[in-house]
């Protein structure tokens, strides 16, 4: 019988395989359901999709084939990402109300209007991030050896610099394209953290261009780099997505 490793699991995915193990053993006789173990090994490509505008031309289904895709909120609307990360309760109202979460893995924080859903997976502790830095600080958890960021633009677009930055701007529980940009100082210092805490992955940042925005105490990370979009399709033999 296989053995399962219950670390290796969500407990969705940990219950999903348990059923399979038992319906394997109460049917001997028909060929075994193959039982997925994740693939979580240091040797793994991971990217960590934030919804910064710098990533617009990329088409997260051709990522798949590369390594495991982290998304944060409103993605799941037309991608389902292997794991969806999103902390603000709007938004996890909105993915309730889909019932993308009985399908898909999500991980959330634990609060009033979480903890009673069975179908969503509460960080614990919960780290009181933003859910682009948490959904990277997840990636690396899971011992992916390099981990592309992607999205995380940090800083508003327009003239000055001052518009809200955001592929979803305009749409339920996002701000107006309007609105001025959100501080970004709180991203850039946990997204800094998480990558300090995880000292032996390599981190590469994704960025519009070699001009493109870096955060001064980004540049003090030795295990992180930046590229531009260019140069990452290039690498991944991607086709951009036109407009």
């Amino acid at each position: 019988m296989i053995k399962l490793d219950k670390s290796l699991y969500t407990k969705k995915e940990y219950k999903a395989a348990k059923a399979q193990v038992k319906a394997n053993r109460l049917n001997p006789v028909q060929t075994p359901v193959q039982i997925d173990q994740p693939q979580r090994t240091p040797n793994k490509t991971a990217f960590v999709l934030g919804n910064g505008t710098s990533r617009q031309s990329i088409n997260p289904v051709d990522l798949r084939a590369h390594g495991t895709v982290y998304g944060c909120n409103a993605i799941f609307r037309t991608f389902a990402p292997d794991y969806l990360v999103a902390v603000d309760t709007k938004m996890i109202m909105e993915i309730q109300d889909t019932a993308y979460h009985h399908h898909n893995v999500v991980w959330t924080n634990p609060n009033k209007l979480t903890k009673e859903d069975p179908n969503l997976n509460k960080f614990n502790p919960n780290k009181g991030w933003s859910s682009g830095p948490t959904a990277l600080h997840l990636a690396s958890q899971h011992s992916s050896k390099t981990i592309y960021i992607l999205g995380f633009d940090y800083v508003g677009i327009g003239p000055t610099n001052d518009l809200v930055n955001n592929m979803y701007s305009g749409t339920r529980n996002y701000k107006n394209v309007n609105d001025r940009a959100t501080y970004h100082g709180n991203w850039q210092r946990q997204t800094m953290q998480c990558i300090n805490e995880f000292a032996l992955t390599e981190y590469i940042r994704v960025t519009d261009d070699s001009n493109s925005y870096i955060p001064d105490n980004l540049k003090e990370c030795r295990n992180l780099k930046h590229i531009t979009i260019d140069d990452f399709v290039n690498n991944f033999k991607l086709k951009r997505l036109t407009s």
